[in-house]
């Protein structure tokens, strides 16, 4: 065999190995022949880099990625705002249980009632309460007061007081009158009417005036009214712990002219009450602050991570095959009997026996 020349890149020069085979008639036997070294420069040619030059597809995948590093970037935002806005949102959870929530009241329930009469005068309004407690209250003065409205000719009745938590009624009538009117207007505008405290919070949407606003002024002037409340405790407890005591009722509403042997009876607007043994609470919560920091944090790292790790994956799997060959750890060629990571074998030049 013709003799043979392999070259082998080194870090300080040139290692070249020439040698003639069996037919070549060196002067050595095979694999004897001499070697000599020789320095082909004091600098090796640079190996050619692992990574080729950016394909079209590859350089058509960039607007892509930067386009969806864009939406995640947003979508972060998005989520980070909504649990910000959650943190700081007060929340309001409600329950239900059976329980007298207001023991120290004594047993009593305030009332403020503010009712017009723009057709009875005010000499001829009175308020009567009575319950199945033997309570039975005709004319009702206290904390209350009667503003003549319509020139004089009605009246707006307002008044605060108590009642006992039994069933019961109380009514607005002309009882109390020294003299009774032959043809009592009984037409009104309920203004107001609640039980306990008074709750004005925006979160909590309760039946606390159910009757404000109910205007019966086209109804019959002759006729009695009825509302049938059934009235529910409720608990309202903000963030520091405090409590107050209300109370929210459902009603029902009958008319009706009533008659008696003797005549027609005096009409009046009775207020016929029950209390409900369920008690609704309501609580102010807020987002813990730890939960809110770890919301933040698996919000801002996880989808980068999620697509740095997809990424990653598509660019192997896609990489041309001597791309991957060169990620990959490889064993290197015999000849040099070294691992991949070793440095390069010497060159050298072994010449035959001649």
């Amino acid at each position: 065999m013709g003799c043979a020349e392999r070259h082998f890149p080194a870090a300080g020069g040139e290692r070249r190995e020439s040698g003639r085979g069996r037919g070549g008639g060196g002067r050595r036997g095979r694999g004897g022949g001499r070697r000599r070294w020789q320095r082909a420069g004091t600098h090796a040619a640079p190996r050619p880099p692992v990574c080729s030059a950016p394909t079209p597809a590859a350089a058509a995948r960039c607007p892509l990625t930067s386009g969806v590093s864009i939406c995640c970037c947003l979508f972060i935002l998005f989520l980070f705002l909504s649990e910000l806005t959650g943190f700081i949102t007060t929340e309001v959870v409600n329950e239900l249980y059976v329980d007298d929530p207001d023991k120290d009241s004594g047993g009593k329930i305030d009332v403020s009632l503010n009712i017009s009469l723009p057709n009875l005068h005010c000499e001829l309004v009175g308020l009567d309460i009575q319950d199945e407690m033997g309570r039975h209250e005709v004319g009702h003065i206290d904390n209350s007061m009667r503003i003549p409205v319509n020139n004089g000719a009605g009246c707006r009745f307002e008044g605060h007081f108590s009642i006992n938590k039994v069933p019961g009624n109380f009514h607005v009538s002309t009882h109390s009158a020294t003299a009774q009117p032959q043809n009592p207007d009984m037409t009104h505008v309920i203004h107001k009417l609640s039980f306990g405290d008074t709750l004005q919070v925006q979160n909590v949407h309760g039946a606390f005036n159910a009757l404000g606003g109910a205007d019966r002024l086209t109804s019959n002037p002759l006729a009695s009214h009825d509302y049938i409340l059934k009235i529910v405790p409720t608990v309202y407890e903000d963030k520091s712990g405090k409590q107050r005591y209300s109370y929210q009722y459902t009603v029902a509403n009958k008319e009706y002219v009533a008659y008696s042997h003797t005549g027609r009876i005096i009409p009046a607007i009775w207020f016929r009450y029950d209390l409900s043994p369920i008690t609704v609470k309501y609580t102010e919560r807020r987002q813990p602050l730890y939960r809110f920091i770890t919301t933040m944090f698996s919000m801002k790292f996880n989808p980068f991570l999620t697509w740095g790790c997809s990424t990653h994956r598509k660019r192997h799997v896609n990489a041309p095959s001597h791309v991957r060959r060169n990620i990959m750890s490889s064993p290197t060629p015999r000849s040099c009997g070294r691992s991949a990571t070793s440095a390069p074998c010497p060159s050298a030049r072994t010449t035959g026996s001649r």
